[in-house]
């Protein structure tokens, strides 16, 4: 109970974020013609927060399996970052792991890499509810929107905007939490340099090649400066 407790209460910032934006996201999927069943059905089985909503054009313009799968890779690859640094965490999940993988997402992430669980909470049980709880806020979200959105008249201008909000939000807050701002600096470098030398339409992926080589590179350094933070802050 005290984990359940302990984790509701963890969630209570990405509930509101999580409902709105899955409002939004509702809203915008019947705006094209796709009803409640779709709703519940992406938000359980696709839980993919900004796909799902580029999701929505490519169901509408009827784009083929190739480009939507492409499309994801771009926007999702970001969860290859998280997967390899979960890979401690999760190692003694059991049964739950396939969920606590399914259901990362950047604001779960934030949730479960924020320290260790005070005493009494059972760290593991914390990570399987935190992902449910965030889960559920989405699909209630999604749910209510498709609903609200088949009955209320909607301007959905500027709703696909939300997700990108809420990741300015989440990059905002993990740098104020941060001492070491190196992985963002480089994200926002090598970014901007591919920006610069593939134009807009075709930087995505030569920046996301280009920010896991320099990262992989920096690992060792990165984790050598974390050890020499924490043993002076215990001196």
């Amino acid at each position: 109970m005290k984990t359940a407790k302990y984790a509701f209460v963890r969630t209570l910032p990405v509930m509101a974020g999580y409902l709105v934006l899955g409002l939004g996201f509702g809203v915008l999927l019947q705006t094209k013609g796709y009803g409640l069943g779709w709703a519940l059905a992406m938000s359980t089985l696709v839980y993919a927060g900004s796909m799902q909503y580029l999701a929505v054009d490519l169901l509408a313009g009827g784009a083929s399996l190739v480009s939507a799968a492409l499309m994801t890779l771009m926007v999702n690859a970001r969860h290859l970052f998280y997967g390899v640094s979960m890979l401690e965490r999760y190692r003694d999940a059991g049964p739950a792991k396939p969920y606590l993988i399914f259901a990362l997402t950047d604001e779960t992430y934030s949730l479960v890499c924020s320290g260790e669980a005070p005493e009494g909470v059972d760290q593991k049980r914390y990570y399987l509810l935190a992902s449910l709880f965030d889960q559920l806020y989405w699909i209630a979200g999604s749910a209510a929107g498709a609903a609200l959105g088949s009955v209320l008249p909607f301007d959905s201008t500027g709703i696909d905007f939300s997700m990108t909000a809420l990741f300015l939000v989440v990059v905002t807050e993990q740098w104020r939490a941060s001492r070491d701002h190196t992985p963002a600096l480089v994200g926002l470098g090598v970014s901007l340099a591919c920006l610069m030398v593939f134009g807009a339409d075709n930087f995505l992926i030569p920046a996301m090649v280009g920010i896991t080589l320099a990262l992989t590179l920096l690992r060792g350094p990165l984790e050598n400066r974390e050890r020499e933070e924490a043993d002076h802050a215990g001196i």
